[in-house]
C-alpha cells in the first residue's frame, strides 16, 4: 500500500507553464503537496525548479505524461495510483489550439484528442483514488469558446470540415458536458466536478512550438490579457476553498457562470460520456 504525507495532494495537469504554472504555485503556497503533469522532460524540470523558487516551497514533484497518448495516460495513471493512497484534487488544466489540422498518437484530432479525451481517460482512471479523499475536487478548464461550440458526432475528429474556431470550441464544449455528467456519476460521493471559463489569459496557448507562429500577435496583445495566476484564481478556489457546495456548474471568476443552452443539456452530456468511452476503451 502507497504511503502518503499528511498534506493534500493535488495532481496539475500541463504544469509547465503559463497556468498551469501559476497553479502549481499557488497550490504549493497552500501547503498542497503538487505533482506537475507534463509531457516535455526539459521543459518539466524548468518549470518544477520555478515553481520551488516562486512558491518557496519543495513538496512538489514532476510526472511525465503525454495526453495525446491513450498509453501513455494509462502508464501514468498506474504509476500515480501505486504512489499514491488519494488525490485530493485534480485540475485538468492542459490545452492546445492548433490552427492547423493535427491528430494525436491515436488518430484523434488533436484538441479533442488532448483536451477532452485525454483528460476524460486520466480523470476515470484516477477516480478511485480521488474518491478516497475527504473532500475531493476535479476542476476542469474550459473556455467561454463553448459558446459557439458544437459536438460534430458524424465527424468528431473534424477530418473533412477543420478549421480552428470548430476544434476548439468543439474540445471546451466537451470539457463542460464532461462534467455535467460526471457531476451525475459523482452523486453520494465526497467528489465534486466543476468546470471553469479562466478569462483571457496570457499563455503561450496557441503559439507553436515549431515554428513561433502567433508570437508576435501575442506580443502585442499581452498588455489586455490576465496574467497566468489571475486566471488560475477560480481553478485554485475551487480545488481547495473548504465551504464550497456547488458541483456540476460552470464557474468565473468565483462565480457561477451561465453558459449555452448546449452546455446544459444532460442527454447531450450523456451520449458524449458513452461515445468517449468507446474511443478511448473504457
Amino acid at each position: 500500500m502507497p504511503k502518503q504525507s499528511t498534506r493534500k495532494t493535488a495532481l496539475v495537469t500541463g504544469a509547465n507553464s503559463g497556468m498551469g504554472l501559476a497553479t502549481t504555485v499557488e497550490l504549493l503556497k497552500k501547503d498542497y503537496h503538487v505533482v506537475m503533469l507534463c509531457r516535455n522532460e526539459h521543459r518539466g524540470e524548468e518549470a518544477l525548479q520555478k515553481a520551488k523558487q516562486e512558491s518557496r516551497r519543495d513538496h512538489v514533484d514532476l510526472m511525465l505524461c503525454d495526453l495525446g497518448s491513450l498509453e501513455s495516460i494509462r502508464q501514468f495513471a498506474d504509476r500515480f495510483n501505486r504512489r499514491f493512497l488519494k488525490l485530493d484534487a485534480l485540475i485538468n488544466n492542459a490545452g492546445v489550439v492548433t490552427t492547423k489540422r493535427t491528430t494525436t498518437t491515436d488518430g484523434f484530432e488533436g484538441m479533442l484528442g488532448i483536451n477532452h479525451l485525454g483528460h476524460f481517460l486520466l480523470t476515470n482512471l484516477l477516480l478511485n483514488t480521488i474518491k478516497r479523499s475527504k473532500d475531493g475536487r476535479i476542476v476542469t478548464v474550459s473556455s467561454g469558446a463553448h459558446k459557439v461550440g458544437k459536438i460534430h458526432f458524424e465527424d468528431p475528429h473534424l477530418k473533412k470540415r477543420f478549421n480552428v474556431i470548430r476544434g476548439y470550441s468543439q474540445s471546451k464544449l466537451a470539457n463542460i458536458l464532461f462534467t455535467v455528467q460526471l457531476d451525475e456519476r459523482l452523486e453520494g460521493t465526497n467528489v465534486k466536478a466543476n468546470s471553469v471559463h479562466p478569462g483571457a489569459v496570457s499563455t503561450s496557448l496557441g503559439v507553436s512550438r515549431e515554428s513561433g507562429f502567433g508570437k508576435t500577435i501575442h506580443a502585442m496583445l499581452r498588455p489586455f490579457f490576465l496574467t497566468p495566476a489571475e486566471g488560475a484564481d477560480t481553478a485554485v478556489y475551487l480545488a481547495t476553498a473548504p465551504d464550497l457546495t456547488i458541483s456540476g456548474e460552470y464557474f468565473y471568476k468565483r462565480k457561477v457562470e451561465p453558459h449555452s443552452k448546449r452546455a446544459q443539456d444532460q442527454e447531450l452530456a450523456e451520449k458524449l460520456w458513452h461515445w468517449s468511452e468507446k474511443e478511448v476503451g473504457i
